[in-house]
């Protein structure tokens, strides 16, 4: 191959020509192998390293209507990149964000975010729930992302029937002390309810003395007045609710005539609305306040169904619509159980108990472990037994509110329980209602389905 010398300040120019600097093998017009400065540099046919200065002081490279192909070869860009495109990244790139700033003006694509073909660890943000959630492989899957509130919060109680009428008192206690339950305003009267709740907002339904279908909310951190929220799609009463921090589910119950039902209806719970289908129970039931769960599953404890009593335990999936499944078995057979949670373990306490005898009313309290199917087990006794109650939990306690007995002579309990979920044992005195109550429901603003989406 020739030389050629070209001096200081010579034009050079070759057309149609492949020239090669450093190489006896050029395969293009210009093929350079090692750094090139230069004043100006239009790239039109790829990049190798590339740096460009005018004078001493460094220049960027603008590359306009360029397609860049980083292929299998390892690469590195430093300094600021500002992408005004669409930018695709192959599936195996990695792409790691240095000190400097990654602008992106459009798209940025990455493979496996769409719905039919996501990869195992993909996130995305439900709009729907607002929230955030992850592909398993299976299935898409809530992120746990309650704040444990440990013994603080407030528990809040509406409603009931005090053995005159349907009352619409509500009022509330503090989880991390003992003492009386203190007002907090007045709803819709209303028996037979159900609750969900958010850290923020508390819903309830107006149950058997209101067939307007109508529900109310208050907000948890400041005492007030039922406000209109919606309507339930299906007129219900005696349900099993329970909520994640976003989603509520009114789940079973009785319509009027009185036959126990399959529906479960869902709101959210931050967007005032009527309730929406869900899906159907694994067996029609009717309950009362009878639902618990964590922050990715809901539960209903056993009930009344076909003419008679259950121990059945039914969940389903909080973030994703669809049917009941047979979740396991309490120890007991009955209905008009209460029913508490934090994220790990639920109870049920209370209630009916078959076949009746003495004990026509129990005071037992079985435990869930809420992760895994299987059946109850013994957990220890209320302070008495009693029906028709309700519960509620933060992470720490769970409580147990009013109730009633029918037999052998009639009684309205305005007592409070609570027991330490952590420790199995018997329940402990924690105060009063500020009148005895049964059918009535409660929720907290840190109870055991918080967080999760």
């Amino acid at each position: 191959m020739a030389k050629v010398r070209i001096g200081f300040s010579t034009h050079f120019e070759v057309e149609n020509e492949t020239v090669g600097i450093g190489t006896d093998s050029a395969l293009d017009t210009l093929h350079v192998t090692g750094d090139i400065t230069a004043h100006n540099i239009d790239a039109g046919g790829g990049i190798t390293t590339v740096t460009t200065y005018e004078g001493f002081i460094d220049k960027e490279v603008t590359l306009t209507n360029t397609d860049i192909n980083l292929d299998s070869k390892a690469h590195s860009l430093s300094g600021e990149i500002i992408i005004e495109g669409d930018i695709t990244v192959s599936s195996g790139t990695t792409v790691t964000s240095g000190p400097e700033n990654l602008t992106v003006t459009d798209n940025f694509t990455l493979p496996g975010i769409s719905d039919d073909k996501p990869t195992v660890g993909t996130m995305r943000f439900n709009e729907n729930l607002a929230s955030l959630e992850f592909y398993t492989g299976v299935e898409w899957k809530a992120v746990n992302s309650y704040i444990d509130s440990g013994n603080r919060g407030r528990a809040v109680i509406y409603g009931g029937h005090n053995g005159s009428s349907a009352t619409g008192t509500i009022e509330f206690i503090n989880m991390s002390s003992q003492g009386h339950a203190v007002d907090f305003g007045t709803g819709h009267a209303g028996n037979a309810v159900d609750s969900v709740a958010s850290t923020i907002r508390m819903v309830y339904t107006t149950g058997a003395d209101n067939p307007s279908n109508e529900m109310e909310y208050i907000t948890m951190a400041s005492g007030g007045n039922g406000i209109e929220f919606g309507d339930q799609a299906t007129y219900r009463y005696r349900m099993a609710a329970h909520s994640s921090s976003t989603r509520g589910l009114f789940m079973g119950g009785r319509s009027a005539p009185g036959t126990e039902t399959s529906e479960i209806e869902y709101i959210t719970i931050s967007q005032l609305g009527n309730s929406l289908d869900f899906g159907d129970m694994h067996t029609n039931m009717r309950m009362q306040s009878s639902g618990m769960g964590s922050p990715t599953r809901a539960f209903t404890v056993i009930g009344y169904s076909a003419g008679s009593y259950t121990t059945e335990i039914q969940m389903v999936q909080i973030q994703s619509k669809g049917n009941a499944i047979d979740f396991g078995n309490s120890t007991f057979k009955g209905g008009y159980t209460g029913a508490a949670s934090n994220s790990v373990r639920g109870f049920g306490f209370g209630g009916y108990q078959h076949p009746g005898a003495n004990n026509y009313y129990s005071k037992e309290i079985f435990q869930l472990n809420l992760a895994s199917q299987g059946n109850a087990t013994d957990f220890g006794t209320l302070s008495r037994m009693c029906g028709y109650l309700t519960g509620t939990a933060n992470s720490n306690r769970a409580f147990r509110f009013g109730g009633a007995i029918w037999t052998p002579t009639n009684y309205i309990y305005d007592d409070i329980d609570y027991w330490n979920i952590t420790s199995e044992g018997n329940t402990m005195d924690f105060g009063n209602l500020t009148e005895g109550r049964y059918d009535l429901s409660a929720n907290s603003d840190s109870h055991g389905g918080l967080g999760g989406f």
